[in-house]
């Protein structure tokens, strides 16, 4: 039972407790409003930290199914930019909207998970002594007892949803496989693969590629690039080879808010963005 409760808070930590009562802002359908083609939506954004000024006035829209890549020198606020989206860190002002109507300021963390916002982090957090298959029933079932869902009997409809993301994330092979048995790769798509059995509306993925082999790296890339267009993802990512493969449009922060943004090819021919990013 131990094991059950540590795994039942890791849960809870990783993916988001999913709240019963509605969440503030979302339809009783479950449907985010995107009637005007934007799915976030951060204006004028401050974040403050003793003083030093982590979000400058942040102004930043992602479309509803894009992939945006985001890049920046250490401190530009990648890191408190997503913080802020998921509700680890309040800003001091400025307003961030999951649609139109769900103020994201006003939620909590585990509200956000449920509206439709996954988060995974550079370092990759899956259970290492369950199988791959284990892994994403154990991410379907978030918002139920633990206990009770190490014990269900999976429903046809399930079983096909977790053969579907098998496949997806190229681990249908390693279905039995223990999760800590897996490359540092085949981790990152797990986990990714745990995030889309909450059948998420947004991801924020971090660094997906550090620590990757370069066909690892193509893999990702096929991988982020397929699920565009039914999910929106933003990804952020050093590797510039990689962002290049996989950019539509890129957004590049420098001191907590935009310096430039466009297409990779208007971006590294900025002047200064080449100054304070591309030529360190």
């Amino acid at each position: 039972m131990g094991l059950v409760n540590t795994i039942g808070n890791t849960l809870q930590q990783g993916l988001g407790k999913i709240s019963n009562r509605l969440v503030p802002g979302l339809s009783e359908d479950n449907t985010v409003n995107v009637g005007h083609g934007i799915i976030l939506y951060m204006e004028s954004v401050n974040v403050s930290f003793d003083g030093f000024k982590a979000i400058n006035d942040l102004t930043l829209y992602i479309d509803d199914g894009e992939l945006r890549c985001i890049i920046g020198p250490n401190g530009a606020g990648k890191t408190t930019m997503m913080d802020v989206i998921t509700g680890k860190t309040r800003p001091d002002s400025g307003s961030v909207y999951f649609g139109q109507t769900m103020d994201l300021t006003r939620m909590e963390e585990h509200e956000i998970a449920s509206a439709g916002i996954g988060r995974k982090f550079q370092k990759p957090t899956v259970f290492p002594y369950h199988s791959v298959f284990e892994n994403l029933e154990l991410a379907m079932h978030a918002d139920k007892r633990v206990w009770h869902s190490l014990r269900a009997r999976l429903s046809g409809e399930q079983n096909d949803a977790i053969e579907e993301t098998l496949k997806l994330v190229g681990l249908l092979e390693q279905s039995n496989v223990s999760a800590g048995l897996l490359s540092h790769g085949q981790k990152q798509w797990l986990e990714i693969g745990m995030l889309l059995m909450q059948r998420p509306r947004l991801l924020l993925i971090d660094e997906p590629v550090a620590g990757m082999t370069h066909q690892e790296m193509e893999q990702t890339a096929e991988l982020l690039q397929h699920l565009a267009g039914k999910q929106s993802v933003v990804v952020v990512e050093h590797d510039m080879d990689f962002v290049r493969s996989i950019a539509r449009k890129v957004t590049v922060l420098h001191e907590g808010h935009v310096l430039a943004e466009g297409s990779m090819d208007e971006v590294t021919n900025n002047q200064r963005v080449v100054e304070v990013y591309l030529g360190e």
